[in-house]
Formats: structure tokens, sequence, C-alpha cells
């Protein structure tokens, strides 16, 4: 920093500078400072960005928060991928100066003499103004300055032509004393980095025939799997995430439920990658070849999903790099390779790379892979235990592929610790798994959003109520209704959510003793009938597109930073809302976390969240049932698990009363002294109104 006045704490900044804050094209991106002079004099400040083509855009003007903090603000939106450039400006502002001495002595009753030189000054500052306004104001300041000039106008008639110039000169100020703070920067991504609905499905589970006495099990393919694109599309998903496509090792191949002996139909597990067909770079031949693949992927395209692949930098025993680079891996005292633990689960079919041995050729290598895939048509990567992998060699290999494809995404699948989640965010990944699947109460996932809100400048959730890992005990012996409520929770607290297929179809039987889905498809075939359960009412599909569209359809939906917690005094619901001010849409939830019983509740809104002031009335719409409420600051709700266990509410402002008709005014007649106000009756939702014929509990119970 160089200059006169102090710039500290600037926002956003991410650890001191190291690394780039985060935000996405179009994104409302908040930057705020602490800077203060001496004195009595004004300050001003704002903010210069450079985008990632090196030109200047206009610079923003900051306002002031808090009084008395001298914490200013503004935001700025990037309108390209890349990196931007940002820097606080302060400054000596002699016309908010001047506006403020003049305006306080003739308050105190000063005349023309005791402001001769206030007067002068004015003159000085409008002069200098008239260099940076546009030329179409600049007569506006000639008639100030004429004023101020002219000792025979009355004191208030002289100033208020230069005092009517606030806007003019708040826009385009004059700048004294410049002092510029440091260089920041913002890596900005495309919108889809931000927000994003995900569905996860094996391709070899879709057109699969599983075993028989007579014949042997046949994997699904890339051509069998495209039948599946239009209902993952109908369902509003965007990101179609693939698990490893690549040849699957024989070596300590597992068998079902994770058994240690593979039977000869047991097709093993993805993650276990290589085998004599090839690596990280092939394609298992019992899915097709690399032009079906590409025919998938263009497939997907015109359904419009994009395709997410996953990177596991991990080998099965006879991945070609075990024989070709066997100083990549770790080997033990008796000679023998180390394979995946994480006691006290074991990994025999997996051997991890070690980023200690031959770090070069592994980066080397692994940045081959990746552009590889690239060149195929693949943008986004989701990536296996990132938090297993050293955090130096994430950070050197996204930026690496960034340099030539900016718009590539990374999601990090990192259930981990906090800090290294929030370590792997800050060198470069796009999004982040999370906790959420783990939070469970009102009380508990408040406390986590409102965590990650304020880490938004560098971390982006995106939430999943379930994996192919993880099957949560709230789903295990929560219900149908509880698979709603997971839903709403995951689409409409974070921009960016996913779900593991077979979530839809309420699949909830566990392994016994763990968090897991029995008979998991991470070792066996899994077809599923999604069109006979969807005809036969015993499907969720309807109601996850419902909540895509809504995503959709709302741009406040679209963010994280706006995410606003309201109070209900019932501690088992939550109520949340988002806004987006570009365009006033604002979404506002309540939502039951009891997949059992009735839930009642009363609301108490930040109305000023919702763009409202405190006494407003205003029109709420349900777009999960299509009703209409008149709502204020203080509201009933009622939850039913079955019939509807959230709202998902719109807001519209009732339009304006007509305007009355002039009445020529007449004697003045005294007004009727106020009587006591009738008490507010708070409105109550009808969450128990008639649902579909569908919806009945009979309907909705599933048996194990």
């Amino acid at each position: 920093m160089s200059g006169r006045f102090p710039i500290e704490d600037v926002s956003p900044v991410v650890s001191c500078g190291r690394y780039p804050a985060r935000a996405v094209v179009g994104e409302l991106v908040p930057v705020s400072v602490i800077a203060y002079r001496e004195g009595h004099d004004a300050l001003g400040c704002n903010v210069v960005w450079l985008g990632p083509d090196g030109l200047a855009r206009p610079f923003t003007r900051m306002r002031p928060g808090e009084p008395g903090r001298d914490r200013w603000h503004a935001t700025i939106a990037p309108d390209a991928v890349g990196e931007w450039i940002f820097t606080v400006e302060a400054f000596s502002d002699p016309y908010l100066s001047w506006h403020d001495a003049v305006t306080k002595k003739i308050a105190a009753g000063q005349g023309p003499e005791d402001l001769a030189n206030d007067l002068a000054d004015g003159v000085r500052v409008l002069r200098a103004a008239a260099e940076l306004v546009p030329a179409a104001a600049r007569a506006s300041l000639d008639t100030a300055v004429s004023a101020l000039r002219d000792t025979a106008r009355p004191l208030p008639r002289r100033v208020s032509p230069a005092l009517e110039l606030a806007d003019l000169l708040w826009a385009h100020p004059v700048r004294e004393l410049v002092t510029t703070g440091e260089e920041y920067r913002i890596w900005v991504d495309r919108p889809r980095a931000l927000f994003s609905a995900w569905y996860e499905f094996f391709p070899r589970s879709e057109g699969a025939i599983p075993a028989t006495v007579d014949a042997p099990a046949r994997s699904g393919t890339f051509a069998t799997a495209v039948e599946r694109l239009p209902g993952v599309a109908e369902m509003g998903f965007d990101v179609l995430y693939l698990p490893p496509i690549h040849p699957i090792g024989r070596v300590n191949r597992k068998g079902p439920n994770n058994s240690l002996v593979a039977g000869p139909d047991d097709v093993g597990s993805p993650w276990a990658i290589g085998a004599e067909e090839g690596g990280h770079d092939a394609i298992h031949p019992d899915l097709g070849t690399p032009e079906d693949f590409r025919e998938f992927v263009a497939a997907a395209a015109e359904h419009g999903l994009e395709v997410a692949m996953d990177l596991a930098l991990q080998c099965a025993p006879d991945h070609p790099w075990v024989t070709e680079h066997p100083e990549w891996f770790t080997t033990r005292a008796d000679g023998s390779i180390a394979y995946a633990e994480n006691p006290p689960k074991k990994y025999q079919d997996i051997y991890p790379l070690n980023f200690d041995n031959d770090p070069e050729g592994i980066r080397a290598e692994v940045l081959r892979v990746v552009r590889h895939w690239v060149g195929e048509g693949v943008k986004i990567f989701r990536v296996d235990n990132p938090h297993t992998k050293p955090v130096d060699f994430w950070h050197w290999l996204i930026w690496e592929v960034k340099k030539v494809d900016p718009d590539v995404l990374f999601l990090a699948e990192a259930f981990t610790r906090p800090a290294m989640m929030h370590g792997l965010a800050k060198v470069g990944f796009t999004q982040s798994y999370t906790y959420f699947t783990w939070r469970t109460s009102p009380a508990q996932l408040r406390e986590y959003c409102a965590e990650l809100v304020a880490a938004a400048d560098y971390m982006r959730p995106n939430f999943w109520p379930n994996t192919p890992d993880i099957l949560h005990e709230s789903l295990q012996h929560g219900g149908p209704p509880m698979f709603k409520i997971r839903a709403v929770l995951a689409a409409l607290l974070s921009p960016s959510w996913g779900m593991y297929a077979g979530y839809e179809l309420f699949e909830h039987v566990p392994r016994p003793g763990a968090e897991e889905y029995l008979d998991n498809e991470k070792y066996q075939l899994r077809p599923r009938d999604w069109a006979g359960a969807l005809a036969r009412g015993r499907s969720l599909a309807p109601f996850i597109a419902t909540l895509n569209r809504v995503r959709r359809d709302n741009p406040a939906l679209h963010r994280l930073r706006n995410l606003v917690f309201h109070d209900i005094d019932n501690p088992a619901l939550l109520c949340w809302s988002k806004r987006d001010p570009a365009t006033g849409n604002t979404v506002l939830v309540v939502c039951s976390f009891d997949s059992h019983s009735v839930q009642w509740g009363n609301t108490t809104l930040d109305m000023p969240a919702l763009g409202l002031d405190w006494h407003d009335r205003f029109t709420v719409h349900d777009e999960l049932t299509g009703a209409s409420y008149d709502w204020g600051q203080r509201n009933a709700v009622r939850l039913d698990p079955y019939l509807q266990p959230a709202h998902v509410l719109t807001l519209r402002r009732p339009p304006p009363p007509p305007a009355t008709p002039a009445v020529p005014a007449g004697p003045a007649t005294p007004a009727a002294p106020a009587g006591p106000a009738a008490p507010a009756v708070p409105a109550v939702s009808a969450g128990s109104a008639a649902p579909a014929a569908s919806a009945t509990k009979d309907d909705v119970r599933w048996t194990s």
C-alpha cells in the first residue's frame, strides 16, 4: 500500500492473498474494507478491477456500512471466466467534505460572510469535477458555480444547486490524496461451478442382466445407459456423474458386499482401476469403445446433461503402472506393495500412489490423463479421496489444467477433517462434498450452513443425501417422507446438490451394522425398474423434478451468500430464505425434520432480508402445492410428513391499491381518535390441504 490513508482487512482475500478468492460469472461478489482518516474531512473508497483480458472495468464506488465502524462495502459482478485482479483505493472527497461543512454551518445560523471561504472552496471543487462528469452533466455544474458566485441571491439559493449535485458527484467524485491498496485475485468460473444438480449412476447397471443358472451376467453398456438419460433429464439434473469407467483389476477383486472372494461373474469395484486392457486412460471393454463413450457424452448433452468423470488416483494390483512404475507405490518390509487401508476397512484390490516417490513422474502422468479426458469432452471431474494425496499436488494439477482449459471444474470428495476440506477448497477445488449427510437436526444444519456461508469466498458446497458408500440411518429408518425432507434440504439450502441413483426409489436397506447399502452397487450389477416404479407411484422422481424446476426458475436459489435463516418456535422445523437483489426474486422455505409426526410452528421473519418493511403483508405461492397465502412477519405453519413436509414459497408483492380519484378539498374535519389496534392473527398454512390422489400413507410405506 502506498499513500495517505490506512486500508485494512480487505475482503474477499483467501489466506492473506496466497490463493485467489472464488466467484462465478454474473455472481454479485461482495468487497469490503476498513479505511479511515484523520480529522473530519470526508473519505471515499472505490474498487478498481481488471478482467482476464487485462482491461480495467469502470471503478465501483464503495458505501460506508454501520456508522462508526469505518467498514466500506461494494459489490462487483465479473462477466468472464478467468483471473480477475481487484484493488481498493481510498481518497479524500472534497465535495462531500464541503457538502457536510456547508450544511452544518447553515443549520447553525451562519451567514454569507461567515461562509465566504466555503463558497469559494465550492467553486474550486466544482471546477475540478467538470473534468470528470459526463458532458451532458456539465451544464448543471456551471449553474451551481454561477449560483455560488451570485452574491445577490439569498444564501440557501446560492448553495442549493451545488448541494443537489450529491448523486452526480458520488458517481463521479473528485478524488484527492488517492491511496492505493494491495492487489488481490479472484478466480471466476463458469456458473455451473456454483449452481448445479448432480445425478450419479453406474452405466454398467443400466440395461444389465444379472447372472442366472443358465447364463452368465451381462453388463450394461454406454449404448444401453443412453436409455436412462431421458429419465435423468426429466428430473431436472444437469450434471451426470459416472463412477470410474476404466478396466477393473482381476487380482484381489472383491465380491458382493465387499467380500474377499469374487466369483467368475462378479464385476468388482470400478475404483479398483486397471487391468491388462489398460489403466486410467482406457475404457472398460464391457462398457464399449472410446467412440461409444463419445456418443454417450454427446447424447447426454442433447438432454442438457454434462458428463462428470471420476478421477481416482489409485490402482488395482494388475494396473499397467504397477509393472511399468513400481516406484510410484509403497513397498512394505516383506517386499509386497501396500494396499489401501482405512482401519478397520481394508481395500486389498487397491494400491494407493506414493507421491513422495518420483513426484515429477506421477505429476506428468496424471496431468496427461486429465488432459486426455478433457480432449474427449469431459470438463468436470469428481475427485475421489483427494485428502489422501498431497495438497500441493492438487494445487499444481488444478491450475496447470486451468492454464489451458479454464472452464474445467473439480469436485472434492473428501469427508475428512475441516481444515483439510477447507484447505482443498482454498488451493483450487471448485466444489466440495460436505458434512450435510450427518447434520440431521435444524440446529445442526443451521449452524453448519452458517459456517459454509462464512467460507463462501473460496468453498462451494455440494449437498448429497446419499452416495454409493453412505446410507445414513435417517434414510434407513425415516420412511419415504425423510427422502423428501432430505431432498428439500439439499436442493434448496445449497446451490449445488446431488443424489445417487436409487434415492428416488427409496432404497434404504443397509448392510448389517454399517452405514452402507446392502448389495452395494460398487461390487455388483444393480439394474432397476425405473418405469415400473414410476407407473406404480413408488418413485420420488416427480418430486425431484419439481425441486429442480423451482431451483432453475428462481435466481435466488443459484447463490450461497444470500442464505438467511429465520426464527421459528419449533425446534423440529427450519425456516430460511434466499433473495436475489438483482431481480428481487425471493424464496422462503419452511421444512420439517420429523418424518413421522405432524409439526406446527410460528415464524418470526426477518422482513428486511426479504426486501420488505417490518409491517408489510405479502402473498406467498407454494411451489409444491400451487396454494397461495397472505403472510406477514408472523405466520403459523402446519407440516405433515406424508402430505407436505415442507413449504417452498415464492414471494409476490400484492398490487398497489387503485388510485383514489381526487376530491375537491373541503373544510378540514377532525380525525376520530384512534382506538386500540386489533390483535394480529397469524396466517395459517394449509400444510394439511388435500394431496394428490397417490399421496396416501399406504402408498408411501415401504417394506424392508
